[in-house]
């Protein structure tokens, strides 16, 4: 079977312009995460889901310069966008990753992808979001082509369209669901934030690739993270009251599955 790693980006963030083009170790952010994912073990192969919009020829620009494949698609309904990525590349299992998460661990990315394809017949969607235990920023959900055409056809509500997936995990009696824990027993998911929304994200991240990246040593672990943010504990704090922060805020209520602690709201200064 083809498994396709889908990279959702688009430059036109309202928090953040632009985040996916900001510098990170003397190259663009999108870059950067590309090699992490990249990197994964696997037999994968990588395509950027970007949209058509002309502002975002930039990222295309970006794909042809460092060799990675990438499709232009819907600008708001991400669930069409990665649905036409994978009819285009023809794939049997696709992995969606978004584009904010410039410090996930390739090992984490082989963890939840093994997990499914040794599964194959059991497992319609399988992630490490429900319920999230790893550090924010190492989202990895596998699914069937098979659960994402049903989505495809199926959903209506507007953020099942623009987060792709809520349609498959917001009916566990309808899908044979799967889910990834954390092997140390920890749940970081709402103490560290290691994705990007905010400058605050931006200068934690950036300080991250100051401190443990380098031309020998380009890929580092989330353990390795860890272990510097534990030593430094002033790199943690630059992002720390956005932790816990993420879209479910919008829509406490409205999702089943999705409880009010596992989301926050920002708090602003």
């Amino acid at each position: 079977m083809k498994t396709l790693i889908i990279i959702q980006a688009r430059t036109g963030s309202s928090r953040l312009p632009n985040k996916v083009l900001l510098p990170l170790a003397g190259a663009p952010l999108l870059q950067r995460m590309v090699e992490r994912v990249q990197a994964s073990a696997g037999d994968y192969e990588t395509v950027v889901a970007t949209t058509t919009d002309g502002q975002d020829d930039p990222i295309r620009s970006l794909c042809r310069k460092i060799g990675v494949r990438c499709f232009s698609g819907h600008s708001t309904d991400l669930l069409d966008r990665h649905r036409e990525a994978a009819l285009r590349e023809k794939a049997d299992v696709i992995v969606k990753i978004p584009s904010d998460c410039p410090l996930i661990d390739p090992i984490v990315i082989d963890t939840v992808i093994k997990f499914f394809l040794a599964r194959t017949k059991q497992f319609d969607y399988v992630s490490n979001l429900h319920p999230a235990t790893f550090p924010d920023g190492n989202d990895v959900e596998v699914m069937t082509v098979s659960a994402l055409e049903t989505a495809w056809r199926e959903a209506t509500k507007d953020y099942e369209r623009e987060h792709t997936t809520p349609f498959l995990w917001e009916q566990p009696d309808r899908f044979i669901l799967g889910s990834v824990l954390c092997e140390s027993g920890i749940d970081y998911s709402m103490k560290h934030r290691w994705t990007i929304d905010y400058p605050e994200d931006y200068a934690l991240i950036n300080r991250i690739y100051d401190e443990l990246w380098s031309v020998e040593h380009p890929i580092f672990t989330m353990y390795d993270i860890l272990q510097l943010v534990a030593n430094k504990p002033d790199i943690r704090a630059i992002n720390a009251r956005y932790n816990g922060v993420n879209w479910y805020r919008h829509y406490v209520g409205q999702l089943k599955t999705v409880l009010s602690g596992e989301t926050r709201q920002a708090v602003h200064s």
